[in-house]
């Protein structure tokens, strides 16, 4: 776009915000994030197809003052803690929504995978699980407590070490996405399979039943909290890989500090996991079923509504579509 045809078209844009940011009435603080953001834009594309115009220098100028708006009236409108929680990250995960949808999808491929592969091979469990782990189950299901390897250690040591294992493994997800993304799938192949020839050993030894109780308990938030850090990865990946109109350094950049943002998230759930699967899991089988089935039910609803329900609404109340 020429640069005339460019100024003509977004002109009204900056003079509605200049007229709004000098109008001493209260401002509205949506109102403002959304012409900061549009601003934002504009300034990247300028900075991009006439970076040396006046134009970008006053856009430029222009977007600091749009950006001084909005976090003046965030800071003085809002706790910032539950403004990250709640306002940013979920728009964010509106922003990337088709990464975290392609995490879902290629998980639930592997584990597909890994399920077929079970059924069809006797030995595959033992070659993700190793002998040690089957042979240890196998006595457990045979002395009637299938979870037994999970009442092992101290309360407080197994939510430690539980939590330390889960947070390394979402940090190399997160950190794998530097690889275009590959080192993330990678882990996702691995640990989606994992799950699956998980499950389906425990359906072959008629165990599955006590395996829902007791492993999902934790596993809900471990799973898909995973499945988020995998997403995370993705956006590292797709930044290098497509950056758009950004130059690819601008947008790697970009990438990895809202990826950063989206992995921050879901260190509250790894760190429920841990516990729920330190304090509680090691119970299921004292536990009434529909007490377990609850902590699992609710769980899923929780973790749901925050990434797939809630960034939807966040994005309607700023006027995004």
């Amino acid at each position: 776009m020429r640069e005339v045809a460019f100024i003509k078209q977004n002109k009204e844009k900056w003079l509605e915000f200049e007229q709004l940011i000098s109008n001493k009435k209260k401002k509205s603080p949506d109102k403002i994030a959304n012409l900061h953001i549009k601003i934002m834009n504009d300034l990247v594309y300028a900075q991009t197809y006439y970076p040396k115009s006046k134009v970008t220098l006053y856009l430029n100028k222009l977007a600091k003052t749009s950006f001084d708006k909005v976090y003046d009236s965030k800071r003085n409108s809002k706790n910032p803690f539950l403004e990250f929680f709640f306002d940013k990250v979920p728009l964010l995960c509106f922003t990337y929504r088709k990464y975290i949808y392609i995490s879902f999808i290629f998980f639930f491929i592997c584990f597909f995978i890994g399920l077929l592969s079970t059924f069809n091979d006797e030995s595959f469990a033992r070659q993700i699980l190793g002998n040690s782990y089957v042979d240890q189950t196998l006595e457990n299901i045979e002395s009637g407590d299938a979870m037994a390897i999970y009442k092992s250690g101290s309360n407080w040591g197994t939510f430690i070490g539980i939590y330390d294992n889960n947070q390394r493994v979402g940090l190399n997800m997160f950190l794998s996405g530097l690889f275009l993304g590959i080192g993330t799938g990678f882990y996702i192949v691995y640990n989606a399979i994992m799950v699956a020839v998980f499950q389906a050993f425990f359906y072959q030894h008629n165990s599955l039943f006590d395996s829902l109780k007791g492993i999902w308990i934790h596993g809900t938030y471990e799973i898909f909290g995973m499945i988020i850090e995998a997403a995370a990865g993705y956006i590292i990946g797709a930044s290098i890989l497509f950056p758009g109109t950004l130059k690819r350094f601008n947008s790697f950049k970009k990438g990895v500090r809202d990826a950063f943002y989206i992995f921050i998230s879901t260190i509250p759930f790894t760190i429920i996991a841990a516990f729920l699967e330190g304090y509680i899991t090691r119970y299921s089988n004292k536990m009434p079923t529909i007490l377990c089935f609850a902590i699992i039910f609710f769980s899923l609803i929780t973790i749901s509504y925050y990434y797939l329900i809630l960034p939807f609404k966040v994005a309607k109340n700023h006027n995004l579509r």
